[in-house]
């Protein structure tokens, strides 16, 4: 039986959990209700009441006054929103806070858009004030101190809603009140300015503000846009939806959209307001050539000319295997799925590779050992259903704000969060538990935190039998571990592991994420096989609030691998040696396509040196920047007699190529990008290409075509017909139909998607449980005694990767270094004090930055970030690598410190230890 509500006396039927409000705008529209504390991604707060309508339960009964915005709707109830007494009572509720308010900020301002409360206000109307004015609003100074958000607290309404957006989306608690009714006002920190208060920048406060009390540097909120743009961010694996605001060919401003599924109308500060590199004076307008030793400006025809004169002259002469690809995670997966087809059937190698081999290789190879998939098993979404949180070898809050921001919610709101990690990142803060192994170690805690489980925890026996392979062997090889020597090796104390191996396994849902701290080790694969071991053995795969997610690095790792970027697996994840798949990508193509294994980024670095590799072309890696071991990696492409670099600017690893051709942003292209949690997403052009580039699809197909294969020119559409008909995982992805939030792959022929993986059985049937023991890496072997400190990298929130793109917004105005983290005990043995200039060393390499005093680190470890060049950090990385998969080792490097008095090492460079 449907339950109705009548509207001014028009019967609708209600909803389950609908307020008031909600109910009206449903039925009615949003405008019949104006609002002003309210907001559509915040808790309902009920302060402002001028939602207010009146309730009666029965027709011509009596009525009352309700706050619509938190009331819930009834069976039966008469609401009546715009009644003579509720329009008197929204007047008096302006005029009350128009005592408080600017005259000349009442109406919009030349040439902006009206404010929210300046749209209330309009429809309300203008009242006579007839309240004293209160002196204390002329007393609040404009605030510019951050480069990005502004404000202006004479026009704050005190709704509150900066306060609440503050606590609720970022969990930062930066802002808040201070004082009581007239005499209450916002502050921020310890009543300090923005760039002093501990604001990470997000800017959920700017876009709630319903006045212009916050706002940013850019006017977004009133800027007059001739379009809004939907489209998906390229800075992380979190994939945030932002709304684009377009005037005059130029982007005024983003926003996140509230009813987006991945952010919920929140971002942080990369995606909405790192945006003007698009428009940087660096950007490269025009393709150069190699002449002579220097640069030279040419044609585009020109360039493809010379490319293809050049790659068929080494072809004929040395083969297809002399030539390699390296395509991006910047890519889309359209252009990605064209870059690798160029590889395999224009070229004819498999030599095609992406930047998913310095970060989650790891994760795809030891998932797919164990589940047959090596992507997430569940949507982020189901953090709101989890009983318990495991987070290994990652800080979203850093290189994941959004998710980062939920967990930390969800763990100040006593979701027991499970922290293994050598850093005592931000999230540690708020772990129920943090285990804070030496790095390294991960292949050993994981063993203990099993064996644990196993031993004191609940094990989900009926799963085992039902649903995997192997566990008879991993059971025994548990028994067997030697917890004292486990315990000596990660340097946890088995007491607090075995506490947290418990809380894990009592979970009903438990819900894992793991990042490059995981992944970018010596033992990676087989670290990711065991958090694979320990999901099964407590059931928690293939159900909500559970699953193994990895947290994916850039923006579309995960959609570059889905789309053939590796060596070994075509699109698809299709392995090229198979005799049947070789036929099926042949007869597909119309051109038979190599069957051996390509080289993997490494192996071409090390075939460049013996001079088995001839030419390679890389769209957007600086390998310089973001490749282990710079001097060996420029010692490889320098040993090139072809190189090929598709950039938005000047890099490291373009003033080294012999051509150069200048590609398109992310603001400039179409296309999509699939995020952590396998969701395929429309990026749509929102601005025409700079003069002068071309989006990375384009140039492709444009080379594809003058080298002699017939490719369709560019579109995503035409792309991604092509893509479903050789990716299983793709069958049912239209470009028409993937809609404002995309859908998560597989998506069915019918299209529709998938929100959890392994449901009722694995893609490899059973999953297998894997059994390793802990092995030392070979970089503390061979040079510990030497280089007595562990060194450990990562990223920070303000900037992305080697930092292109970032550094050239005020982005940099915030973070403009990088820094060296040592503990007390560490620093007063070397007499080194905050700030101080320190040289860093390797066997490799050393470099020189700055110090910064503090425990985030344990005595014997130093961390760093990689963002800028100044202090290159990778000349002191290792060739040392994953086993299985030759991601480098970034996360432990044998090094040496010292305070730089007098500049020992000048900078970054090469040494041969």
């Amino acid at each position: 039986m449907d339950i109705t509500a009548h509207i001014d006396d028009i019967p609708f039927e209600i909803k389950e959990g609908e307020t008031i409000l909600d109910f009206i705008r449903r039925n009615r529209g949003r405008d019949l209700v104006p609002t002003l504390c309210q907001a559509d991604n915040l808790i309902n707060y009920g302060s402002c009441r001028i939602c207010s309508v009146e309730v009666a339960l029965s027709k011509n009964g009596p009525a009352r006054v309700m706050a619509s915005c938190h009331t819930p709707v009834s069976g039966g109830y008469y609401i009546y929103p715009s009644t003579e007494r509720i329009r008197k009572l929204r007047k008096n509720i302006i005029e009350l806070i128009l005592s408080d308010y600017p005259d000349d900020k009442i109406h919009p301002q030349p040439g902006r858009l009206p404010t929210e409360f300046q749209k209330v206000i309009a429809a309300v109307g203008v009242p006579v004030v007839r309240y004293p004015e209160n002196r204390k609003r002329s007393e609040a100074q404009p605030d510019r101190s951050h480069p990005y958000i502004w404000s202006d607290l004479s026009e704050c309404i005190k709704c509150y809603r900066c306060v609440r957006a503050c606590d609720e989306l970022q969990s930062e608690h930066v802002l808040g009140i201070s004082g009581r009714g007239f005499e209450s006002r916002i502050i921020k920190g310890y009543d300090t300015d923005f760039i002093s208060s501990g604001c990470v920048s997000c800017g959920a406060c700017v876009q709630t503000c319903p006045t212009n009390a916050i706002s940013d540097r850019f006017g977004t909120k009133t800027a007059v846009a001739e379009k809004i743009i939907r489209t998906t961010c390229t800075y992380c694996g979190v994939g945030c939806n932002l709304d684009v605001k377009v005037a005059l060919g130029e982007v005024r401003g983003i926003e996140a959209p509230v009813d987006a599924a991945v952010n919920r109308g929140h971002t942080c500060l990369k995606g909405r307001f790192a945006f003007e590199f698009y428009k940087h004076p660096d950007r490269l307008t025009a393709p150069l050539i190699r002449r002579n030793g220097n640069f030279e400006k040419a044609t585009w025809d020109e360039a493809y000319d010379h490319i293809a004169q050049k790659l068929n002259e080494i072809k004929d002469k040395h083969g297809p295997d002399s030539i390699a690809g390296i395509s991006s995670a910047r890519c889309t997966n359209e252009e990605n799925y064209l870059m690798q087809k160029f590889i395999r059937v224009v070229i004819g190698t498999n030599n095609i590779d992406g930047c998913s081999r310095v970060c989650h290789a790891p994760t795809a190879m030891g998932m797919q050992w164990a589940y047959g998939t090596g992507a997430a098993t569940n949507s982020i979404d189901d953090l709101y259903k989890t009983g318990c949180i495991l987070l290994v070898g990652a800080n979203p809050t850093a290189a994941h704000p959004v998710t980062g921001a939920r967990i930390r919610a969800l763990a100040q709101s006593g979701i027991p969060l499970i922290v293994i990690d050598p850093l005592k990142i931000e999230l540690a803060r708020f772990a129920k538990y943090h285990l804070q192994n030496r790095p390294g170690t991960n292949v050993a805690i994981l063993n203990m935190f099993a064996r644990f489980i196993l031993e004191y925890g609940r094990t989900d026996f009926e799963f085992i039998a039902n649903r995997t392979e192997g566990w008879e062997e991993f059971e025994k090889h548990l028994r067997s571990l030697d917890i004292d020597e486990l315990e000596t090796v990660c340097g946890v104390d088995r007491e607090i592991v075995r506490a947290a191996a418990i809380e894990y396994s009592a979970a009903k849902a438990a819900m894992e994420f793991h990042g490059l701290g995981v992944t970018e080790h010596w033992q990676g694969t087989k670290a990711i096989t065991l958090i694979a071991n320990i999901a099964m053995m407590t059931g928690n795969i293939g159900k909500e609030g559970a699953g193994v997610n990895p947290l994916r690095g850039q923006n579309n790792v995960q959609g570059a691998a889905d789309m053939g970027v590796q060596p070994h697996q075509g699109a698809g994840y299709l392995p090229v040696d198979d005799p049947v798949v070789n036929k099926l990508y042949s007869d597909y193509y119309g051109k038979s396509v190599p069957s051996g294994t390509g080289y993997r980024i490494p192996e071409m670095f090390r075939a460049s040196e013996k001079g088995d590799l001839k030419a390679m072309w890389i769209i957007g890696e600086d390998l310089l920047q973001t490749d282990p071991n710079t001097c060996h990696v420029r010692n490889a492409l320098e040993n090139l007699e072809f190189l090929v670099v598709q950039e938005l600017f000047m890099t490291d690893t373009a003033r080294i190529a012999d051509v150069v051709l200048p590609a398109s942003s992310f603001l400039e292209k179409e296309g999509t990008f699939t995020n952590g949690e396998r969701r395929i997403q429309k990026v749509n052009r929102v601005v025409d290409p700079l003069p002068g580039t071309k989006p990375d699809g384009q140039i492709i197909t444009e080379i594809m075509n003058r080298m002699g294969f017939f490719q369709e020119e560019y579109h995503p559409a035409s792309a991604l017909r092509e893509i479903s008909g050789i990716v299983p995982f793709f069958k049912g992805v239209r470009w028409e139909e993937l809609g404002s939030n995309g859908k998560q792959w597989p998506v069915n022929e019918d299209g529709s998607g998938t929100l959890i993986l392994h449901t009722e059985s694995f893609k490899r049937g059973k999953g297998k449980f894997h059994v390793w023991d802990f092995e030392e890496t070979e970089e503390l072997l061979s040079y510990s005694e030497k280089f007595p400190y562990i060194l450990t990298t990562g990223r920070i929130l303000e900037h992305y990767n080697s930092g292109s793109m970032t550094r050239r917004t005020p982005n940099s105005q915030l973070v403009k270094e990088d820094i060296l983290f040592i503990h007390p005990v560490d620093a007063k043995r070397k007499g080194i004090s905050d700030n101080d200039t320190v040289s860093l060393f390797s066997a490799r390499g050393n470099t020189v930055m700055k110090a910064r005093i503090t425990d985030v680190v344990k005595p014997g470890v130093v961390y760093t970030t990689f963002h800028f060049p100044e202090a290159s950090i990778n000349y002191l990385t290792s060739g040392i690598a994953d086993e299985f998969t030759l991601t480098p080792e970034y996360k432990v490097v044998a090094v040496d410190f010292e305070k730089s008095l007098f500049g020992r090492f000048s900078g970054p460079g090469c040494r041969n230890d």
